[in-house]
């Protein structure tokens, strides 16, 4: 599906909005001009009597501000998001002992995450029983390998059974 220049002009005028807004928002003059608005309505107060339409001004300004800045945090927080991912991903596929089964992870369901961070916790507790704190493993090989040690070091086998008839 190929977009026409119209629908591409739209989405660069909006994704430069998008920035120009996001970038203003989050800067010094735009929180000191915010603080000033609220200092000039507060002051005007008394001249209106602090009538319910001085109120309903600054009760509809924030609020107005604010439905259309959850949209704006939102979408400059997409794209952050997304590029934070790719970067992420970059590294995963360029490191030859990363398994490649966590790029896109983001796309996991919520349980398939959950058994996830389940393999990692196992993971830590593995890691801990470790004597070099160099040694890390990869979501494929990490229970082999240290199966593999506790059946080559007698300090680990002997380790695990002292934990087993401490836990008894």
């Amino acid at each position: 599906m190929r977009k026409s220049k119209a629908d591409i002009k739209k989405n660069n005028f909006f994704e430069r909005f998008a920035n120009a807004a996001t970038k203003f928002t989050g800067s010094s003059i735009a929180f000191i001009a915010a603080t000033a608005i609220v200092i000039l309505w507060a002051v005007t107060g008394p001249v209106f009597d602090y009538s319910e339409t001085w109120q309903l001004v600054i009760n509809t300004g924030t609020t107005i501000i604010t439905f259309l800045m959850v949209f704006l945090i939102q979408k400059a927080q997409n794209k952050d998001g997304k590029a934070i991912q790719l970067k992420l991903n970059e590294l995963i596929a360029a490191h030859e002992k990363a398994s490649n089964r966590m790029v896109d992870i983001e796309d996991l369901t919520e349980r398939d995450l959950d058994q996830l961070h389940k393999f990692y916790v196992t993971l830590a507790t593995l890691a801990k029983k470790e004597t070099d704190i160099h040694c890390s493993h990869s979501i494929d090989v990490a229970t082999a390998l240290n199966e593999l040690k506790i059946q080559k070091n007698k300090h680990f086998k002997h380790h695990d059974n002292e934990s087993a008839s401490s836990k008894n």
